[in-house]
């Protein structure tokens, strides 16, 4: 009897570890479809962003100031849209540091001030975070110091 008695003893253990196995399945695919639907939809924000640099680039160079105020419009509607669907612009002000990770050098220009090395000397192309990593890197001139070899100020 003491035999019988182990043995459903050992089959409710066995049937109890399969329930709490499949629970802790579905748990982690419910966390997953969630964590999947919280993810920024990075296609979409790819898209989003280089509208809106085409948008901003025809605002630069309208011919109008009511052609470049419907381009700047459009770039802040699609602006917005990048921030709501978990996109963050990456447009570095002149005089910011130099961030590796959020921004590109295509071009260097000299400065005699020390002061400014390194620093933003001005945006060329606005960037794109999403889901905390760069996507595309912000393209930039980036001011550099070298002293004057001369030794003359």
């Amino acid at each position: 009897m003491a035999d019988h008695t182990l043995d459903s003893i050992a089959d409710k253990v066995d049937d109890l570890a399969r329930l709490l196995a499949r629970q802790g399945a579905t748990l982690g695919a419910i966390a997953d479809t969630r964590a999947a639907e919280s993810r920024p939809d990075l296609p979409l924000l790819v898209e989003l962003h280089a509208l809106r640099v085409d948008a901003l680039r025809c605002a630069e160079t309208a011919r109008s100031r009511r052609e470049r105020s419907g381009f700047d419009v459009l770039a802040a509607g699609l602006e917005r849209l990048l921030v709501g669907r978990g996109g963050t612009p990456v447009s570095p002000a002149p005089g910011a540091a130099f961030s590796g990770s959020t921004m590109e050098v295509v071009e260097v220009l000299p400065t005699a001030d020390p002061e400014l090395d390194r620093t933003v000397a001005r945006l060329l192309e606005p960037g794109l975070l999403a889901g905390g990593r760069s996507v595309r890197p912000a393209r930039v001139a980036v001011h550099r110091h070298r002293p004057d070899p001369t030794g003359s100020p």
